[in-house]
């Protein structure tokens, strides 16, 4: 039952095969079982059979739509009325939200049934899902090693069976990239697609809500339910939501893959490079073709990247300051102490180290000096996505340019971790939809990803030719040792 993809579970419902309540309690006793994983922040078993009870009793009815009745779980970055909200922080360790965000309420009220929140970085600030106050994930494809950040706990949860499908985030990869290493299918729609009221920001500019699932075909049915203007967002689109599933299936030949010089250069392991390359002989003989693009700028990505996001999130996370909600310090002398204390405690080390990076970028004497100069750069980068499109209909590259590491292999070197996301964030820099998909595996089993990058608001040609491709390969369909 739990390897069945949404899709499959939806057309079993129907039937009559299971219902919703058993579906769900097959899929809480798995999250028990994976409990190793560390993957889950909170589960909540009986709101979860609540709203299974209640599916089940719209699908007799014949009031169900197709996501009404299949289990999910929320990355703990989305508020979630009644239920704990940690983000994944010492901060917020207490915090039980008094509203749903926009992306809880649509998929609510799409039928789903929300078996818990997941684990992830602290405040969504990692690449790896090890900077968590409630520790790292594990990857389930080898324990030893990380899922990736900041949505592992979701990834690590589709890909152990222990949810068919999750909400996740993405500033700089944080969809796509623990997508490629825990081996399943992550999407970022384009910037402003999906609301971000009630999503904890990280930074605001870049910030984007998605899903991981199985695959392609998965992906498009969830996003529909979660896309479209909310006018709680000041920067949700007011722009009508394309059918996803229309053009799934549509033939790709005669489309054409830019292969960005930039991605296939030094720095990327071999089995990586390999397989990407196959995954793209793959798409030519569906009918693609290909051609040479450059991104020239995305070499200053990185830089780029970590100027802009620690200076939106010094920002945003000034509002936690043990005053209202979150942790307070249990001693202190006076006010000012008892910010200083209760932040110095709430913060773990690496958000401390992206709050103070961005102070120091804000501040008066290097705000033209970086900040400014980091802005323009992220417009050459998006000037650069622009000029490739010219020539190609979808981006194709490796997701990450490495494998899952072991744990606490780069925890002493942030730059070094920093750099696993060096085929992602120019993507959120320039606000375009992205999906990765597991392409094969390195000779340790590890999973990689193919990451394919479309045009501004063209998620419906990135999901086409990601499923294309799934329905020409097995690779999604693969599961780990003692979860299949």
């Amino acid at each position: 039952m739990h390897d069945y993809t949404i899709t499959e579970h939806a057309e079993a419902l129907r039937r009559g095969d299971y219902s919703s309540v058993e579906l769900t309690r097959h899929h809480l006793d798995r999250v028990d079982a994976g409990e190793a994983l560390n993957a889950f922040v909170t589960v909540t078993a009986e709101q979860a059979l609540e709203q299974a009870a209640e599916a089940d009793r719209n699908i007799r009815n014949g009031d169900a739509g197709p996501l009404s009745g299949i289990p999910m779980a929320h990355k703990d970055i989305f508020c979630t009325r009644g239920v704990l909200t940690t983000c994944g922080s010492r901060m917020l360790s207490n915090f039980v939200s008094p509203y749903d965000a926009t992306v809880v309420t649509r998929l609510r009220d799409a039928g789903m049934v929300s078996l818990g929140k997941t684990n992830m970085d602290e405040f969504a600030m990692g690449s790896s899902n090890e900077t968590s106050y409630y520790g790292p994930v594990k990857n389930p494809w080898s324990p030893d090693r990380v899922p990736g950040g900041s949505s592992g706990g979701s990834a690590a949860a589709v890909a152990a069976r222990l949810a068919p499908l999750a909400t996740a985030t993405d500033t700089g990869g944080s969809i796509r990239q623990p997508a490629a290493m825990c081996g399943i299918t992550g999407i970022k729609p384009s910037y402003g697609r999906v609301s971000r009221y009630g999503m904890i920001a990280f930074a605001s500019s870049l910030d984007q809500g998605g899903v991981l699932t199985r695959s392609a075909e998965d992906a498009a049915l969830v996003l529909q339910a979660m896309s479209g203007f909310d006018a709680r967002d000041s920067t949700s689109l007011d722009l009508p939501v394309p059918d996803y599933g229309a053009g799934l299936g549509d033939d790709i030949a005669g489309k054409t893959i830019g292969l960005p010089k930039e991605f296939f250069g030094d720095g990327v392991e071999p089995a990586v490079a390999e397989t990407v390359q196959a995954a793209i002989r793959e798409l030519e003989a569906l009918g693609a073709r290909t051609v040479e693009v450059e991104l020239p700028n995305s070499e200053v990505g990185i830089p780029c990247y970590y100027v802009l996001a620690p200076a939106e999130a010094s920002s945003n996370l000034s509002r936690f300051d043990g005053v209202r909600y979150g942790h307070r310090a249990a001693e202190y002398d006076d006010l000012l102490d008892m910010y200083s204390r209760s932040r110095a405690e709430g913060f773990g080390e690496e958000v401390q180290r992206r709050i103070m990076i961005g102070t120091y970028v804000l501040s008066s004497g290097y705000y033209d000096a970086y900040y400014i100069k980091a802005q323009k750069l992220r417009r050459l980068i998006a000037d650069d996505f622009t000029r490739a499109f010219e020539k190609c209909d979808i981006i194709a590259g490796p997701t990450a340019p490495g494998t899952a590491f072991p744990i606490g292999a780069k925890n002493d070197d942030p730059v070094a971790m920093y750099l696993n996301d060096i085929f992602t964030n120019s993507v959120n820099l320039a606000g375009l939809p992205g999906i990765s998909v597991n392409a094969g595996f390195d000779a340790d089993g590890l999973p990689i990803g193919l990451q394919l990058i479309g045009r501004y608001l063209d998620e419906a040609t990135v999901l086409n030719v990601a499923h294309r491709f799934q329905l020409a390969t097995d690779w999604h369909r693969r599961a780990p040792g003692g979860y299949a």
